[in-house]
C-alpha cells in the first residue's frame, strides 16, 4: 500500500521551506544592512572564494537560473561591487570579479554569515552539524544523478 502524500513530511518540500526560512532571515540583514538581495550575495561569496568566474560557471555553482545571475551581476556592477571583463577564450561570455569595494563588503559580510550560521545551529552538536552537512551533500548528488 503506498503511503499517502503529506506535505509536511515530503522531504522536498521540508527543504525548500527550511531553505526559505534560512534564506529569508539572511536576506532581511543583508537587505537591511546592505542594499543587497539573496541572490547578489551569493554571488559576491561565490567571486571571494573563485576570483574570477564566468556567468556559466556561477550557474554551476549556485544552481541559479542565467536570468538570476545576470540580474544580480548587473545590479552589482551598477554599484561597482563587480567588474565584468572579456573572456579571450569565448567572445559571447565575459569574467566577472569583485572590485576592491566589492572585497571590502564581502570582508565586512562573511563574519555577519558565519555569525547567523552558528546561531542557527546553536541548539545542534558538532556531530549534528557534521550530519547534516554530510546529508545535504549526498542528498545534492543523489538529485543531480537522478534519471542520468
Amino acid at each position: 500500500m503506498r503511503r499517502p502524500l503529506i506535505l509536511d513530511r515530503f522531504l522536498p518540500y521540508r527543504l525548500s521551506v527550511a531553505s526559505n526560512a534560512v534564506s529569508t532571515r539572511i536576506s532581511n540583514t543583508y537587505r537591511k544592512r546592505f542594499g543587497l538581495k539573496i541572490t547578489e550575495w551569493r554571488l559576491i561569496a561565490i567571486l571571494a572564494e573563485h576570483k574570477r568566474a564566468t556567468p556559466a560557471s556561477l550557474g554551476d555553482a549556485t544552481r541559479m537560473d542565467k536570468i538570476a545571475i545576470s540580474r544580480a551581476a548587473a545590479a552589482l556592477i551598477e554599484r561597482g561591487l563587480v567588474a565584468a571583463d572579456d573572456n579571450p577564450a569565448d567572445g559571447r561570455s565575459h569574467f566577472l570579479s569583485l572590485t576592491d569595494d566589492g572585497r571590502t563588503l564581502y570582508a565586512e559580510i562573511a563574519p555577519l554569515a558565519l555569525a547567523t550560521e552558528a546561531e542557527l545551529f546553536g541548539g545542534f552538536s558538532a556531530e549534528e552539524h557534521d550530519l547534516i552537512d554530510s546529508l545535504l551533500r549526498r542528498m545534492e548528488s543523489a538529485a543531480m544523478n537522478a534519471g542520468s
